[in-house]
């Protein structure tokens, strides 16, 4: 019998060989036979939110084992699997009343997925491209705009771009062929396939899937990277034809010649001092910083030149945005050839209301963040004393609707009017948090605060979530009020010590305090952000602590048995636990949401 490789050498390999050119990976199908495969996709996964969440099935990751992995295995080697539809729910979109629709896979299909998704970025991680950012290892959007930040200088217009439905439009047969350049194996084909029309179960109704990704499948953002680096590609393809100009760009003729005359100004001065009286020094002086702010009011660059050209492109998913160094007739061009490309090569269709060409002096919008060149003519001071401007460099700015949405989303803000019509804001208490614990308040506020702050830390006007921040405030004093019901005034009698509100709660370490957030909203260009990597990290769980080591022990954590059949009992959240049966007492001891049980005591701990 064939000895199966370790996943780690697997997936290292796959990395190493794609950078072949003309390689292509045969035998990939027989890996869906390896369970240490499987036991890593369940590690991997286990602790995502929506693991707990039934599929089509009925069934969740609770209960998982070897036993039930090998009949997954038994299904791929006489290739009876066959993937449940996702079952299709709706949820709310934030900072609107219209719902999208969500997939559900099965338990035991996320598990497959999530086997098909490890193999294919070994595959195909070393090969996308620097400037795409969307479901990658070790990026994100912080890079995408750190990227956008350092490569957009300059740029005369902004081509932001809108492919309509994206995910839902993906060509099948495109993928397919797609994959084909790179995968000679029918047989993992066939499984795409099989993944690709499993279809999806809306009120108990069946529908065919004829287009897009998996619903909700964890394979579904690497198969959407595969379709869109053809994107990345084609762009690039354009880059290469569009720039013309030397790689350092030099400044204009005018530019030149005031510099040229300050420069001989300067020399003059220098070499004629002890020669010059005071009143004629004064003069050439004078003409010095004369000719220094006319430096400083000319342009570097002309503000358009035929001879210098640039296109600069970024991705983040189906979200992407141009910068364009040349005419708006360039700029015009570029997004009709994209257009065609879309719609003949991956059969999408670019909005053309929605894919917007801005100059930059405007505002282009882009992650979030509203994006422009400067353009002011503001002369700033160096440390070492000497004036210096910076024109066309990137500039980030947070959108006002973006806190004020969250205020709210989060249902902290009324807006009421005085006799004059002027609007006026308070804060509200919050209702459902009344039932929390007072950590678990503070810790909720404290959480959506930072959120909002790490995210747009990059933003040169952040510091305007300090009105956000007021609001927030208000409302969490109002809503310990409330939960306590007495007035603001007492509980900050209560919670402020030297002017900062803080909650004391136990641990098993003792008595903590928890303050809340007060550390001020600070622009921070320089974000640390992870630094991007080429090869995913193939680092894989094999400890006797770890999921697959409990499985593999055959010992029952419940009644401390040995036993050929264990399984992990999981639950949702461990917080929920109250702890009043023994099996809850063990999981909040051990501080796991996972419990390795033989299968009498399974049955035992779920009829309970």
């Amino acid at each position: 019998m064939e000895t199966l490789r370790s996943p780690s050498e697997v997936l290292k390999v796959l990395s190493e060989k794609t950078l072949e050119e003309g390689y292509k990976f045969q035998r990939l199908y027989r890996n869906l036979y390896n369970p240490d495969f499987y036991l890593e996709a369940y590690n991997n996964i286990y602790a995502n939110a929506g693991s707990m969440t039934a599929g089509s099935d009925g069934a969740t990751m609770s209960n998982m084992s070897l036993s039930r992995i090998n009949k997954i295995i038994e299904t791929m080697k006489d290739h009876s699997y066959t993937p449940n539809p996702a079952r299709r729910e709706y949820i709310k979109k934030k900072h609107s009343n219209k719902k999208r629709p969500l997939g559900i896979p099965s338990a035991d299909d996320k598990l497959v997925q999530e086997v098909v998704r490890m193999i294919l970025e070994a595959i195909y991680e070393p090969t996308f491209s620097k400037y795409s950012h969307g479901f990658r290892p070790k990026r994100s959007c912080h890079t995408a705009l750190r990227q956008l930040s350092l490569e957009f200088t300059g740029a005369k217009w902004f081509i932001e771009g809108d492919i309509k439905a994206c995910f839902d439009s993906f060509d099948h047969h495109v993928l397919i062929e797609l994959i084909r350049r790179k995968v000679d194996d029918e047989n993992f084909i066939a499984l795409l396939w099989k993944m690709l029309k499993a279809g999806y179960l809306e009120n108990f109704t069946y529908h065919k899937t004829f287009c897009g990704s998996p619903q909700g499948s964890g394979a579904s953002p690497i198969l959407a990277n595969i379709y869109l680096s053809e994107l990345d590609n084609f762009v690039e393809s354009l880059r290469e034809e569009f720039d013309v100009g030397k790689t350092i760009r030099v400044g204009g003729t005018e530019y030149y010649q005031v510099t040229h005359l300050l420069n001989k100004a300067r020399k003059s001065l220098k070499d004629n001092c002890d020669t010059l009286d005071k009143v004629e020094r004064k003069t050439a002086n004078k003409e010095i910083k004369s000719l220094k702010r006319k430096q400083l009011a000319t342009p570097f660059h002309p503000h358009f030149e035929t001879g210098y050209k640039r296109l600069k492109y970024c991705r983040y998913a189906d979200d992407w945005i141009i910068s364009v160094i040349g005419s708006k007739d360039d700029a015009e061009q570029i997004k009709k050839k994209i257009k065609t490309f879309l719609a003949d090569t991956l059969k999408l269709e670019l909005s053309d209301e929605k894919t917007k060409i801005t100059d930059s002096k405007d505002f282009a919008r882009f992650l979030g963040f509203d994006i422009a060149v400067a353009r002011n003519k503001r002369i700033v001071r160096r440390k070492d004393g000497s004036l210096t401007r910076n024109t066309d460099g990137i500039l980030l700015y947070m959108p006002k609707e973006v806190w004020f949405s969250k205020l709210r989303e989060y249902d902290v803000l009324k807006i009421e009017r005085d006799s004059n019509g002027k609007e006026i804001w308070k804060a509200k208490h919050r209702g459902w948090l009344t039932n929390k614990d007072d950590i678990g308040i503070l810790s909720k506020y404290n959480s959506e605060i930072r959120g909002l702050y790490n995210y747009y830390a990059m933003a040169i006007n952040v510091s305007r979530l300090n009105s956000f921040y007021h609001i927030m405030e208000g409302s969490m004093l109002k809503t310990f009020a409330a939960k306590y019901k007495c007035q603001t005034s007492k509980i900050r009698e209560r919670y402020v010590r030297d002017k900062r509100f803080a909650v004391h709660y136990s641990t098993k370490a003792g008595i903590k305090t928890a303050y809340f957030y007060d550390e001020g909203f600070s622009w921070n260009k320089d974000i640390d952000v992870e630094n991007p990597e080429i090869l995913p990290q193939y680092y894989i769980h094999t400890g006797k602590n770890t999921l697959a080591g409990r499985l593999k022990m055959g010992l029952c954590e419940y009644c401390g048995e040995k036993s050929d059949d264990i399984r992990m009992f999981q639950v949702k959240k461990l917080k929920d636990l109250k702890g009043d049966k023994l099996h809850e007492q063990l999981m909040k001891e051990k501080h796991r949401k996972t419990l390795a049980v033989c299968r009498k005591c399974f049955d035992e701990i779920c009829n309970a």
